[in-house]
């Protein structure tokens, strides 16, 4: 495994940072002090950065994308990662790669309008009683001819007000095995103002102002069997072939906010003076800062590592989950330490760091929560001696 970049990489990675740095810094505290992205302002970003190249960059170049490899694209996600989340996911798009699994016609319809920036998707999964335990989850279509119809509910549904349709997910119906019944999953392409399908606003969260939540409703919401994305109860299968890498999107994201938060706590030690020095010199932060700078380096070896192996053909379940928990927990810790190091300061809006402190509770929730990881690693390590 080389370590270093490649002139290419280097050069998404410039052009990405300055991209976020000029055109999505200046909005940030806007968006936080409103918890509102106006869409006159996504439709301008978005511009912007179909122009810059960076528009829909995680697709393959045979469908308009960029077609990065894994390892450069979780480069590009860790610069668009330092700005706010709303803005960098929605002005710099990156649309679910499991629309590649649709068939021509749903390509045409879903696919390729999201690439160009004409439309959003958004993906439903999780439901008010099956986060983790996606097995669990209530909301059913049942077969009626040659339609299927919709009921129950999804929540926590990541910027659905905003989206042209939903990828949801929906019990078709059980099956039996060493375990006991199993629900058999289906996924659908729903789209907004179908009739059945309601949006509603979601919750205040602490993390990500301005990117929302929403609640989706269906109530006997009728759809073709066109609408069928894969096959009948093969959902899940769907999701695991193209949504893999989600868990190193995000560890690569929590990467940035940390370079980020840690890059202030240097600077503010370096500056600062208490009882005539700089407070860098004193032994409680100077090693803070090597813990901090120790901590992000060993989780972006992991990210980086996984996001190669991707590419190879060789991770495991347990080599992206070990990417994420650390990631993610390491985000945290860096929050943290970088607020104590600036004292009360670190607390006001002048600075990023509160907004990165909240925004980082999320990431040890969503796409799998810590526990989650560590029971994928636990297993792995079990299996390997017949445990």
């Amino acid at each position: 495994m080389d370590f270093g970049l490649s002139e290419e990489q280097q050069l998404i990675v410039d052009t990405t940072r300055a991209f976020v740095e000029n055109e999505l810094y200046p909005h940030e505290r806007e968006v936080e002090r409103t918890g509102k992205l106006e869409m006159d302002l996504i439709k301008e970003l978005q511009a912007k950065a179909i122009a810059a190249g960076l528009y829909a960059a995680n697709m393959p170049a045979d469908v308009g994308g960029a077609g990065l490899d894994t390892l450069t694209w979780l480069l590009y996600e860790k610069e668009l990662g330092r700005a706010n989340y709303a803005l960098h996911w929605t002005c710099v798009a990156r649309p679910s790669n499991i629309l590649l699994a649709g068939t021509d016609e749903q390509k045409e319809k879903y696919l390729y309008p999201c690439i160009r920036g004409e439309k959003w998707d958004c993906l439903a999964m999780t439901e008010p009683g099956a986060g983790s335990d996606l097995r669990g989850m209530k909301a059913s279509a049942v077969q009626d001819g040659d339609d299927f119809v919709l009921n129950g509910t999804k929540h926590f549904i990541s910027h659905a007000d905003i989206a042209d349709f939903a990828i949801c997910f929906m019990a078709t119906g059980e099956e039996e095995t060493s375990r006991g019944k199993r629900k058999k999953i289906t996924a659908f392409f729903v789209d907004k103002g179908t009739k059945g399908f309601t949006v509603r606003d979601g919750y205040r969260n602490v993390s990500h102002r301005g990117y929302t939540n929403a609640i989706l409703e269906f109530d006997d919401c009728r759809l073709p069997a066109s609408q069928v994305l894969g096959e009948v109860h093969k959902g899940f299968e769907v999701a695991n072939s193209w949504l893999g890498a989600t868990r190193l999107q995000v560890a690569s994201t929590c990467l940035g906010r940390a370079e980020r938060a840690l890059g202030h706590a240097i600077e503010y030690a370096a500056q600062r003076q208490q009882f005539g020095q700089q407070i860098g010199k004193f032994q409680g932060v100077s090693f803070k800062l090597a813990d901090m700078a120790m901590e992000l380096k060993s989780a972006e070896l992991l990210t980086r590592e996984a996001g190669w192996k991707y590419d190879q053909g060789t991770v495991t379940d347990e080599d992206m989950a070990m990417a994420k928990l650390k990631a993610t927990e390491v985000l945290a810790f860096i929050a943290d330490e970088a607020i104590q190091i600036h004292g009360g300061m670190g607390l006001m809006d002048d600075l990023p760091l509160e907004r990165i402190w909240r925004d980082a509770r999320v990431e040890r929730i969503w796409e799998g929560t810590s526990e989650i990881q560590r029971h994928i690693i636990s297993r792995a390590l079990l299996r390997a001696v017949g445990g």
